[in-house]
């Protein structure tokens, strides 16, 4: 889950290196999301898993972003 510590804003996805995929959304390296250039820079506020296998960090994920606010950074 990444945090815009500039906005507040919060992002949610599924990715197998974590460290990788914030510099991608953050600009650094190519890919990203277009969802989350306007909050640049992100800062990861919390890593959940590993999960077994993607379909479970995908309903993991889903439950997430459910959650809105501050509730999203205390859900798993």
């Amino acid at each position: 889950m990444l945090v815009s510590p500039r906005s507040g804003a919060t992002y949610v996805g599924v990715a197998l290196d974590a460290e990788a995929r914030l510099r991608q959304h953050n600009g650094l390296e190519r890919g990203g999301a277009r969802r989350t250039r306007a909050g640049r820079p992100w800062a990861c506020a919390r890593v959940h898993g590993p999960y077994p296998d993607r379909g479970e960090a995908q309903r993991v994920e889903a439950r997430i972003k459910r959650a809105r606010g501050a509730r999203r950074l205390s859900a798993s």
